[in-house]
């Protein structure tokens, strides 16, 4: 298994520095045939193209460490709770309407181009 990865990693290297490369290159390739035509802005160099391929990525992109998506399942909580706590909510104050009042609101729904729930079932369910 070592020498099998002693053997891939200039492998890996060459392959590495050709996505870099190719991905500089199109970079500069882009914003020269783009942006200098669109906005009149200066052409750039294939190093200030790889210097904004990272910039971008630094900034937007992260590095690919997520770890162990700790922080990502949390955010999907977050999301899912509060998506959980509206609907309780909306079911809560649609089963306090009164007949009368639900149509009201189907109504203004349909006026106002939303989709009116069907039935007693309550909103969102």
């Amino acid at each position: 298994m070592n020498k099998r990865m002693i053997a891939l990693a200039p492998l890996i290297v060459l392959a590495f520095l050709l996505f870099v490369a190719l991905g500089g290159a199109v970079v500069r390739a882009l914003w020269n045939w783009l942006l200098p035509p669109l906005f009149g802005w200066p052409e750039i160099a294939f190093w200030q193209a790889l210097g904004l391929l990272a910039l971008c990525r630094i900034l937007f992109g992260g590095f690919g460490l997520h770890g162990s998506g700790r922080s990502d399942a949390r955010r999907r909580g977050f999301a899912d709770r509060i998506a959980e706590r509206v609907a309780e909510r909306v079911g809560e104050r649609w089963e306090a309407m009164t007949a009368e009042e639900r149509e009201r609101f189907r109504q203004r729904l349909r006026e106002s181009g939303g989709a009116a729930p069907a039935g007693d079932g309550g909103v969102g369910r």
